[in-house]
């Protein structure tokens, strides 16, 4: 099969295409053939080597996706070759509380990903996908989509009418946005782009704040809600943004810290605002197989379609995965197998 691997880790051009042996399902495992993927943050820094300790040269990356069964392994019987399917990318998180060790099995991190013709995944993690969503609107779900969801839905537990405040108009957020409308919140959005936040009010978003013409945004997203602030904030900026999060924050906020933003050393600051608003943050690390399977009900049941910039054939995943660390797009980055 065809394949991409991580290589030494240097930087976008450590992304090495390969050609290997056609991996084999074992006991309980599935072997698919990828139809659709989707690129988010940790894939870029994961080739820059920034994402935690370095992966073995030789890790096939990508995160989430969609596929085709097309053999499975001895006491598999949830799923039949033919069967699209898609997986979260914390396979041994079934169902139940988060778990610390879900970590040592992380799809596109510790194992190998969806940038090859050809993936293993847990027969048990796998899901199948309803005929009527279309490839597009479930193959950038299992990373971006779900921890939304899990943010959003099963944290925070948004309610009709409250301000969900999301940082940016990357995969996080822009699937926020549509889950926090759908459960008939308001939401608000930062970007430093004035083309950005035209394209996020066409999605819905009721306020918008170009975080360039203004620095302290948290100081207008008060102004903008005579000084209540935002109930629910998906915080995907990291460190240096937190303390604004919390200015922004309305009494007995919650406050969802997703993803890492590499190199960021800034100290948690406004602690007293903790105590004086009653704030809950909460650190979000994706979400279960059971939270998958209502995030696809939801979608099917609702029609949500995922926002999507580009889409790059598997044989270009390097141009791909330049044009998304440029970071210009809104929407998600999709590569597509023949």
């Amino acid at each position: 099969m065809k394949a991409f691997q991580i290589g030494n880790q240097q930087g976008l051009d450590s992304l090495t295409a390969i050609t290997c042996p056609d991996p084999v399902a074992g006991p309980g495992e599935v072997l698919v053939a990828p139809r659709l993927v989707g690129l988010i943050s940790r894939d870029v820094q994961l080739l820059r080597g920034v994402y935690g300790a370095r992966q073995a040269p030789e890790r096939i990356p990508v995160s989430e996706g969609v596929g085709e069964v097309i053999a499975i392994g001895a006491g598999v019987d949830n799923v039949k070759p033919g069967d699209r399917v898609v997986c979260g990318h914390f396979p041994s998180w079934l169902d139940g509380d988060f778990r610390p060790d879900v970590f040592a099995h992380d799809i596109g991190i510790s194992h190998n990903g969806w940038l090859a013709e050809r993936v293993v995944l847990p027969a048990a993690a796998v899901i199948q996908v309803p005929a009527s969503l279309a490839d597009r609107d479930v193959a950038a779900l299992a990373s971006a989509g779900l921890t939304a969801w899990s943010a959003l839905v099963e944290v925070c537990k948004v309610k009709p009418g409250e301000l969900v405040l999301c940082l940016g108009t990357g995969g996080v957020s822009l699937a926020a946005l549509k889950l926090a409308k759908l459960r008939g919140a308001r939401v608000a959005i930062t970007s430093s782009s004035d083309e950005k936040l035209q394209i996020v009010r066409e999605l819905g978003a009721d306020i918008t704040i170009n975080y360039r013409k203004h620095a302290d945004w948290a100081a207008q997203l008060m102004a903008l809600t005579d000084n209540v602030g935002a109930d629910v904030i998906i915080e995907t900026g990291g460190q240096d943004t937190l303390g604004q999060s919390i200015a922004a924050a309305a009494a007995n906020a919650r406050i969802a810290v997703i993803g890492v933003t590499p190199g960021q050393q800034s100290p948690i600051p406004n602690y007293l605002s903790l105590i004086l608003k009653n704030v809950t943050i909460r650190g979000i690390a994706n979400g279960s197989r059971k939270m998958f399977i209502e995030l696809l009900r939801a979608t099917e049941a609702n029609r949500i379609e995922t926002v999507i910039s580009k889409t790059f054939k598997f044989a270009d995943a390097p141009a791909a995965y330049a044009y998304f660390a440029a970071q210009q797009q809104v929407g998600k980055v999709l590569i597509e197998f023949n």
